[in-house]
């Protein structure tokens, strides 16, 4: 079996988290991982078994062996390492959101339209069974023209605590439903109005509610709500309800699947992003990254979602961000 020899570039929670999903992928192999941080270095090679470690990623762009690299820094320390991967060959899977200025996004779609190697936006929740049974029936024309959508995305205030510092609600989550929603309708946000409420001392706003008017006409809401009460059993309230002119799809997610209660109180374990089966990293991420491995291996261009597709919806969240700022309807040209 031909094996793509990827790397990893950004050893946080979510780098070792790529780390696990390529490990219960068959057809990859973890060829290198890089990050400045020596100790943490050692430690996620000695975990995953890895060859090759760096902490330069030039001196890992230029290693020919290579294959194929995710990107997995923070948001804003997306682009130059990505323009330099694409401009090294290598295939790259870029976390959202792909950016943090819409110029850096442009500048990464325009270096990804003229590789000759393949790029890919990591928006996970296209890859999760319930929002792409919803999106096949949107196709089909079950629900008629979409006019109406709401999700929510709301985080206990220990997780919200831990990025806060690095980002805020409306692009850290907002996103995510950003994409789906424009992904539904294809259509996109020609306007924007937002507010935000600080609770905490953090460089990022607590929580954060979005309208967008969409080309299409329909009107979208949605909320990120970084701060639940600590003591919350589950990780995230995921919700998403579209309307159409003739139904409607309801979708909710991740806590109410499972509990588990024990002497130390109730929990709601993932079980649709990354959960653990049998030893191994199952769900959505692994789904998305065994994609793109796959898309790599058969010389065909991903399509779940294209650049220009990520590029929008950072768009659409930073106008967000801005109408919060000013308190003012933004509109996206």
């Amino acid at each position: 079996m031909k094996k793509l020899k990827h790397a990893v570039l950004g050893l946080g929670w979510f780098g070792e988290k790529h780390c696990e999903a390529l490990a219960a992928i068959p057809n990859v192999e973890i060829a290198a991982v890089c990050t400045r941080n020596p100790e943490r270095l050692a430690e996620v090679e000695g975990k995953f078994g890895v060859a090759k470690t760096y902490t330069d990623y030039h001196a890992m762009l230029a290693d020919p062996e290579i294959d194929s690299v995710s990107i997995t820094t923070m948001w804003d320390q997306h682009a130059d390492p990505a323009v330099a991967a694409l401009e090294a060959g290598k295939h790259v899977f870029l976390e959202k959101p792909m950016a943090s200025t819409v110029e850096d996004c442009d500048r990464i779609v325009a270096a990804a339209e003229k590789a000759s190697s393949f790029f890919m936006v990591g928006h996970i929740c296209r890859f999760n069974p319930r929002y792409a049974a919803a999106k096949e029936a949107i196709a089909e024309g079950r629900i008629g023209k979409i006019v109406s959508m709401y999700a929510r995305r709301n985080l206990p205030a220990w997780v919200g605590a831990s990025v806060l510092d690095k980002i805020g609600p409306i692009i850290g989550d907002g996103v995510h439903d950003t994409d789906l929603m424009f992904w539904f309708s294809e259509s996109r946000a020609v306007s924007a109005y937002a507010q935000t409420v600080q609770v905490r001392d953090h460089a990022n706003p607590d929580l954060g509610q979005v309208i967008y008017r969409l080309e299409s006409g329909a009107s979208c809401i949605l909320e990120a709500v970084w701060c639940l009460p600590d003591t919350t059993p589950f990780q995230i309230d995921e919700r998403l309800e579209i309307v159409g002119t003739e139904g409607s799809i309801s979708i909710h997610d991740t806590h109410p699947n499972l509990m588990v209660v024990d002497k130390d109180g109730a929990r709601c374990p993932d079980t649709t992003y990354w959960p653990t089966q049998h030893g191994k990293l199952r769900g959505a991420l692994r789904d998305e990254l065994a994609y793109f491995v796959q898309c790599v291996l058969d010389g065909e261009r991903p399509t779940a979602i294209t650049p220009q597709e990520s590029r929008e919806a950072v768009r659409a969240c930073l106008a967000a961000e801005e109408s919060a700022r000013t308190g003012q309807v933004v509109r996206i040209e």
